[in-house]
């Protein structure tokens, strides 16, 4: 896949690589421009402003997006495949698809598409230590395999901020180093909060990957500030692994993915997986990618 569809590898520094295998996350600066994260940005809202338009009782059609939360302080907009050409854009960035194939291990496949905007929740309490929610979308023993001493994992996402995060703007928290410890999740969470060094915060500029592995337990931060948080996600699993971002993409989109990332948005049903493994000294490949090297899906 690597002659039709060109991207960086290794995408990661050795040091970042070091970091990501330490902690189970790193964040990459600069993976997208101050111009790339307006333009998703306000796709976004449009897509938000959109979807409250609707008449009461809509009921989305495949194809389109919809909200999977929408409460005043947090818009989670879900199933947004087909509804922009910037989305599929960013889900096909050559530099995020191969820093979820470093991680993986392997070719990745699309598992899901969303995005989140956030503003300070209405039960924010100034001075209190907060809670948060934490969780993992798989399993140490199910997901986790070591390959040249790295560590890989077969859910990994890529979060992009596209408004600055300060420390007091919400970003994603996680449980350090909780992506290698077969513990209940629960045992982790009630250590971290006995000792909150444990739990890392993002604080980066706008345009930053937080790329990180569902092994890790993780939140989204405690925003305290008056700005909006926008993020956009796309989830990566191994090629074999099925589709599970809600409704199935439309026979309609399906027919206009290029040949060469079929692949990448529709898996392949056995367990030719297309190795794609790292030391850990490989330097970074240091090709400039942008939004314009992703697939703009026609709509």
């Amino acid at each position: 896949m690597e002659q039709s569809f060109p991207r960086p590898f290794p995408a990661l520094t050795p040091a970042q690589r070091y970091h990501f295998d330490a902690f189970g996350y790193v964040v990459v600066p600069g993976v997208l421009s101050a111009d790339e994260c307006a333009a998703i940005q306000a796709a976004m809202r449009r897509v938000r402003g959109e979807i409250r338009a609707r008449p009461a009782g809509y009921q989305p059609q495949p194809g389109e997006p919809k909200f999977i939360s929408d409460q005043p302080h947090h818009v989670f907009i879900g199933d947004m495949m087909e509804c922009d050409p910037l989305f599929t854009a960013y889900a096909t960035h050559p530099r995020l698809v191969s820093m979820a194939e470093e991680v993986i291990g392997g070719e990745a496949r699309i598992v899901e598409l969303n995005a989140h905007l956030n503003t300070r929740s209405p039960k924010y309490v100034p001075g209190e230590a907060p809670k948060y929610d934490f969780h993992n979308g798989t399993d140490v023993p199910f997901s986790s395999h070591t390959k040249h001493g790295l560590y890989h994992c077969n859910f990994v996402k890529t979060l992009t901020n596209l408004t600055e995060l300060g420390p007091d703007d919400g970003g994603t928290v996680v449980v350090a180093g909780s992506h290698k410890i077969d513990l209940p999740v629960e045992d982790m969470i009630a250590r971290a909060y006995e000792d909150r060094s444990l739990i890392h915060q993002v604080i980066a500029p706008a345009g930053s990957t937080l790329l990180f592995a569902e092994t890790l337990i993780h939140a989204t931060g405690q925003l305290r500030s008056d700005r909006e948080r926008a993020i956009i996600i796309t989830g990566y699993g191994s090629t074999m692994m099925p589709y599970w971002g809600g409704a199935a993409l439309t026979p309609e989109f399906v027919a206009k993915i290029p040949d060469h990332l079929r692949n990448l948005y529709l898996g392949k049903a056995h367990w030719t997986r297309g190795p794609r493994y790292r030391q850990l000294t490989d330097p970074v490949d240091t090709r400039t990618f942008t939004l314009a090297d992703g697939w703009h899906a026609p709509v």
